[in-house]
């Protein structure tokens, strides 16, 4: 069986500065780190620069396999288009200087058109090519519409371009009202990253949030099923475990990365 890599997203521990979070994602044993690009921005605004961080995460060893996130490039029109281009041209700049293979790619809110999305997502993706990371474009399962695999595949395949990709994970799944068993849709190469969390159960599905997400284990989601059709597309890369919970957030966040790693062993290693 393929060796499935622990990465740490930043939102886990969200409320610790950017370099802080490299050391906790080393010191706690992962092998990556996600990043987003607020803590980036912040870290620049502060007086430092996204050398810094590529540096920080050299010396301590570590991947990242993708940088947070892209907005407003799929239906928006006109000139608030070209501006959220042009911001989405400045975030992919900044996550290829840091090394990142894929920068996360936000669906809208509300309604969506499909086709006008499948060409953009090749545009993004052509612009991507250009300046060396290539968009992953995730789905959201508390969005209106492009919500589980299947919209997201519809969008992919709409695109026509071999570089596309999702992000999967098991909250947007569950909430989404989507099937675990639609992963086998699903080829490896077409998964930029595997995010990791487990669903509570309560509150309903209907309204749970990003905040609700538990630690690996503590809910009800079949991860054991999940990992074994995510391992039958041939994805071998990393599990990054992604929280958004602020009684997390007032805790060291040190002791928060390893027991997230803890949890994540004691789930994928049983």
């Amino acid at each position: 069986m393929a060796r499935l890599k622990y990465c740490l997203n930043a939102s886990t521990i969200m409320t610790t500065p950017i370099m802080r979070q490299i050391e906790v994602a080393a010191e706690a044993g992962y092998e990556a780190i996600e990043l987003w690009h607020d803590h980036i921005d912040a870290h620049v605004k502060q007086g430092g620069s996204v050398a810094d961080i590529r540096k920080a995460v050299d010396d301590h060893g570590l991947a990242v396999p993708t940088t947070i996130y892209l907005a407003g490039w799929f239906d928006s029109q006109g000139d608030e288009y070209l501006a959220n281009l042009d911001e989405c041209k400045r975030r992919m700049t900044d996550s290829a200087a840091i090394g990142a293979p894929h920068i996360i790619a936000g669906p809208p809110g509300g309604p969506s058109d499909y086709e006008l999305g499948a060409v953009r997502y090749r545009e993004l993706l052509e612009l991507g090519r250009s300046i060396g990371v290539k968009p992953a474009m995730e789905f959201l399962g508390f969005v209106d519409q492009l919500n589980t695999i299947e919209d997201a595949l519809e969008v992919m395949n709409g695109s026509a371009d071999p570089d596309a990709t999702t992000v999967l994970d098991p909250f947007h799944i569950f909430r989404g009202g989507g099937s675990v068993e639609s992963i086998g849709l699903l080829s490896g190469n077409q998964i930029a990253v595997s995010h990791f969390n487990d669903v509570p159960a309560e509150p309903p599905r209907e309204v749970q949030h990003d905040k609700d997400r538990v630690m690996p284990g503590d809910g009800k989601f079949a991860l054991d099923r999940y990992l074994e059709l995510l391992l039958a597309t041939g994805y071998d890369r990393y599990l990054s475990l992604e929280l958004f919970r602020e009684d997390l957030w007032q805790q060291d966040p040190l002791d928060v990365a390893r027991q997230g790693m803890e949890k994540t062993r004691q789930v994928v290693e049983a």
